[in-house]
Order: C-alpha cells, then structure tokens, then sequence
C-alpha cells in the first residue's frame, strides 16, 4: 500500500524514514507511543480518498493526525505497527474566507492561529481559541468538538461549523460545505462527524462561522471567596451585559505554582486569595469601552462583597499576562510533578458544590494528594487535577492513576455531568466509557461504528 501511494502521488506523500516518522509516535502527553511504517501525506481531498480506497482494499488501518496535540492519545497509532498515520498537515488551504458571508472554508490542516490572521485580515474573528492554537489544526478542532476560553460566549466547535467536507470509511467523499442553516435530508453526517475522533471518516474541510473583529476588550482579575461567588460573580454580570466573553476559575493553589514555576509570571493581586476569576469583556465597536465596563462591574462586585479584591489590566501587554497565568497551569502542574488530569463537565449551577464536595472525596481516599480544579467555570467544564503532593513516587502514576481517575469519574458520572468535556476519549477514556455509559448509549455508538466502518480501519482503538 505504501508503495502504491508513492507511486500514485509522489514521494511526499509516503514519509517511510524512521527519524521523520519518530516525532509522531507519541502523544502529546508522552503516555501513548505507537508504531507505524509510514506517514501517509495526501494533498488534496481527492487523494484521501484514494488512500482511503487502498486502504480499505488492503484492510489496513489509518490513524487521521493533524498537530498531534490529543490530550487523550486519540492520534497515536497502535504500539503493533498494523496501521499507518494519514497526516492532513499537507492540506493547509483557506480555500476561501468571506466577511460579507461570515464564512471561513479552512481544510482540516489549517493551524488554528493561521486561521485566527486570516480572518483578521478581513476584519473578523474565528471566536475558538486555546493554549495550543499555534500546532493545533481545524480537522483536530472538529473530531474532538474542541471547547477552549471562549465556550461561554459562541459556543463549542459544534456550534461554529456550518458544514463539513469530508472521506468515508468506503472512500466516498461527503461534501457539505454549502453550509445550509436549513436542510432536513435526513441524518446529519457532519453533526455525526463533528467528535468522532476520526472513526467514522476523515474530516478534509469545514465551513466555519466568523464573527466581527474586536474592536476592544478588557481582560480583569478577582479575587473571590470560594467557587459558590464566582459563579454569583457570573450570574451577576450576564445580568447586566452580553460582552463577558471569559470567565475562568483559577484556584489559589494553581496560581502559587504558575508564579513559582513560570518565568516572568507576577500576582495579578496584591494578597493571595483562595479562589480567583479571570474575565474578558469585548465589545465588535466604538461605542462600548469595555475596560470601564469591567472597572464598573467589579467595582459594583467589590460592594456588595461578591469580590474581594480585583483589578483590569491597563495595557495590552498586561492583558496577555493574566491569561499566560491562566494558559500555564499545566505547565506549573508538569514542573511540580506527576498528577492526574480529568476533563469534566457538570451542569453549571451544581458545579460550586461539585467541586468543594469532590476535592474532599478525593482528597480523604488518598490522604497526601492535592484535588485542584481549573477552567471554564461559566459552561461548567473544568479541568480537575489530582497531584501526586506529599505521595510522590517515580511510579505514582502508574500505580494509583487508575483508581484516582474511577474515583472522579464515578462522582462525575452521580452528579450527572460527564467524564470528557471537551478532550474527547481517545484511548485514554476507553475503559471508563465502557464502564459508565448507559448501555443504550454505548450500543447506540458501537451500531453507528459498524455501520459506517464495517472493516473498522478508521482510527482503531480510539473512542470505542
């Protein structure tokens, strides 16, 4: 098969050196290594679908990868060598971007921050953003229905997408970039494709919605009590205005290691506090100054002892400090040591409690670990840590990661929310999915699979 495809589209297309192969091997996190005797690298929609064709032919299997930045191993190959990478890094086209339509078609190995340029350019904004904006691509964004800072306002990728193209597992091509805000043919293949993870077909474009530019905005910081006034501090807010674009939850614990081990990094405030929010007001025109819409709120906050202290950033260069604080907790978390990292979501309103109750549980079953929880309090999805603390040992991961993670699983799963936000479940999330699926829902998913992957080579043991 790999000669075939050399052979049909050049030898760009079949990367069969072992030290350019290596780097793509291995997951994000560095958890997951695979094998694999070749990247496949089409360049063209046309070319996937050939591949796709061989590939099917030949039963062999494709692991689809964009930027290789799953959190949840869901772009690593098999660690038997039995499948090949089919790298979209080679479509990178925005085949066109309209402000008059507030439409991007961007293919899927468009780099997120490319896109971001691209649109600013026409005066409009692509309004998903995340810390790995600068490697991670828009077919990536799409299998995993990515999330990121800016959920409260717009929405997850689902809701930016307003149609697909892409290659099924019997190598036909679906074309559904027309974007249609009606159409009732039946099943949604793209809301199918939308975090699929890959495994029931190769995303090759998407249609995306822009929105107008920025025009402004005011990035603050609170302090407040605890998780319960901060969403208060939200509720509050919405209230008022629809210009709060973000609305992160930073522990006090998550701060203290992001100043101790991020360079350049300062408090935003003058005392530590326990609790602590970080909101971005924009506004798309002149008429709305969003930093004294911010200074107004929180200054309203501060009396009526919603916050106890804040402060808005004065300078552009101010503003992207608070948010490196905010984009660098992994980074402080990895330089500590080792943790355990769960991508949860609970319904908004019962989240505060949530995560006070939660922390104890944790915290009681493993005495010596540290329960931490960080994220996107305003669309209830947070990112809920466990660190090894005072029971670090080289192999502290391996031995009491999985019992940890059914713990925060199973209190997810009785407050009803759901163990994979926005990371998808990639191998990662395999066996717990199994485990807490309803079974109607898994076999649900299990049917659709055979369905439309009878011969099951797109993206093996991922998902299901």
């Amino acid at each position: 098969m790999i000669d075939e495809v050399r052979q049909r589209f050049g030898s760009k297309a079949a990367i069969t050196d072992a030290g350019d192969i290596e780097p793509w091997l291995t997951d994000w996190r560095g958890r997951y290594h695979g094998k694999a005797g070749a990247i496949l690298a089409p360049a063209s929609t046309a070319e996937v679908a050939e591949i796709v064709n061989l590939a099917a032919q030949c039963r062999v299997p494709l692991v689809p990868q964009g930027g290789n930045t799953s959190m949840v191993g869901g772009a690593t190959p098999p660690p038997d060598g039995s499948a090949l990478i089919l790298s979209l890094r080679r479509m990178s086209a925005i085949r066109s971007i309209s402000a008059e339509h507030n439409v991007a078609v961007a293919e899927a190995g468009v780099i997120l921050a490319h896109l971001h340029e691209q649109a600013a350019a026409v005066g409009r904004r692509f309004p998903l953003t995340l810390g790995a904006r600068g490697s991670c691509t828009i077919g990536g964004l799409v299998s995993t229905n990515a999330g990121g800072t800016q959920v409260l306002r717009f929405g997850t990728m689902r809701s930016l997408i307003a149609g697909l193209e892409a290659v099924l597992p019997d190598g036909s091509i679906h074309d559904g970039l027309s974007g249609l805000k009606k159409d009732n043919r039946g099943y949604s293949l793209d809301q199918l494709l939308i975090g699929a993870e890959g495994t029931l077909g190769i995303v090759t474009a998407a249609s995306l919605r822009l929105v107008p530019a920025v025009h402004s905005r005011a990035v603050g910081w609170a302090g407040v009590r605890d998780p319960g006034a901060a969403l208060a501090l939200l509720r509050d807010f919405e209230a008022r205005t629809d210009a709060i674009e973000g609305f992160e939850l930073v522990p006090g614990d998550s701060l203290a290691l992001v100043l101790k081990h991020v360079p350049s990094t300062r408090p935003p405030l003058e005392k530590p506090h326990s609790w602590n929010v970080l909101i971005e007001a924009t506004s798309a025109t002149a008429e709305l100054d969003p930093v004294e819409l911010l200074q107004t709120l929180l200054a309203k906050a501060i009396e009526t002892k919603l916050v106890e202290d804040a402060m808005v950033a004065s300078s552009e260069a101010q503003a992207e400090a608070l948010w490196k604080i905010r984009d660098s907790i992994s980074e402080a978390e990895r330089s500590e040591g080792p943790s355990t990292a769960h991508d949860i979501s609970v319904a908004v309103a019962d989240m505060p409690q949530f995560l006070l109750n939660s922390k104890v549980e944790v915290e009681r079953a493993f005495p010596g670990a540290v329960a931490s929880a960080f994220g996107h309090l305003g669309d209830g999805n947070l990112h809920f840590h466990v660190r090894a603390g005072s029971r670090a040992a080289s192999d502290w991961i391996e031995r009491e990661g999985p019992a940890i993670t059914q713990l925060v699983d199973d209190l997810v799963t009785q407050a009803g929310g759901s163990i994979s936000a926005e990371h998808g479940i990639g191998q990662m999330k395999r066996t717990e999915l199994e485990r807490l699926a309803p079974p109607g829902d898994l076999a649900a998913l299990k049917a659709i699979k055979r369905a439309l992957d009878p011969l099951g080579i797109m993206n093996p043991g991922k998902l299901l």
